[in-house]
């Protein structure tokens, strides 16, 4: 008896699950209609119901990039020579190339993933031809493109 009552209420929490995730399915109302006539932008920011947010997110989407993020990082990290950019996604990649003054050659991948000016943002990882460098110089590189940016939202006259 009380294998069939338990086989009752798992198959009762399933259809209860099922059409808890039907809710963001088309109706009647106008609501969902102003819903649908809403920009991309604003549908990648609501979820409706619980099978939105197990979707892929779609590949043609492109991420927003800070542009102050994306000149300071091009600027502080000048000595690099660059080998690809792509604003779409947000990624910079150089090659190798010596700081003025030093001996040692980096190179580094910049992933500018947010259009916020915050440190969340910005992802740097460096190596020189021995591997990956410290975190504390990692950190440094972060630190000054950070800086940089603020200064040329200050320039711009955007605070």
């Amino acid at each position: 008896m009380t294998h069939i009552r338990s086989a009752r209420l798992l198959f009762i929490a399933t259809a209860c699950i099922a059409l808890a995730g039907c809710n963001g399915l088309s109706s009647g109302n106008s609501s969902s209609a102003s819903a649908a006539n809403t920009n991309d932008a604003d549908d990648a920011q609501n979820v409706s119901s619980i099978w939105d947010v197990l979707q892929r997110p779609d590949a043609n989407n492109n991420v927003q990039v800070n542009k102050y993020l994306w000149n300071a990082s091009l600027e502080v990290l000048n000595f690099l020579p660059v080998e690809s950019v792509d604003p779409f996604s947000g990624v910079i990649t150089t090659g190798y190339g010596r700081p003025p003054g030093g001996g040692r050659a980096y190179r580094a991948t910049i992933l500018v993933n947010d259009p916020a000016l915050e440190a969340r943002s910005l992802n740097v990882a460096m190596q020189t031809r021995n591997g990956p460098v410290s975190v504390g110089t990692a950190r440094a590189v972060e630190d000054a493109i950070l800086a940089r940016a603020r200064q040329l939202r200050i320039a711009d006259g955007r605070l």
